[in-house]
């Protein structure tokens, strides 16, 4: 199973950043301590916490000529690592 599916990169993430917080989307299935463990090993910094959110799938309508199209989007969990003091995770480098 594929814990860490991409980072956050949003501007409310991005003021976090300035705090040792990160944001990840991550499997819907993760627990929080495969969350840290994965975290750890890809990025080399200890995690101090970690806080998960599910964000639920939103209700879409689309209007065509003959009928109304209705669906709904994934949903998906986010998680904010908090990583101590002095470690930095960087999304921007190439490597």
């Amino acid at each position: 199973m594929r814990v860490l599916i991409k980072p956050l990169v949003t501007e409310k993430v991005s003021a976090l950043n300035e705090k040792s917080k990160y944001g990840f989307i991550v499997s819907v299935n993760a627990s929080k301590i495969q969350i840290k463990g994965e975290v750890e090993k890809a990025y080399g910094v200890t995690v101090e916490s970690v806080n998960t959110m599910v964000q639920p799938g939103k209700s879409k309508r689309r209007y065509s000529k003959s009928r109304v199209i209705e669906g709904k989007t994934h949903a998906y969990k986010k998680a904010i690592v908090q990583v101590a003091k002095g470690d930095i995770i960087d999304f921007y480098s190439g490597t």
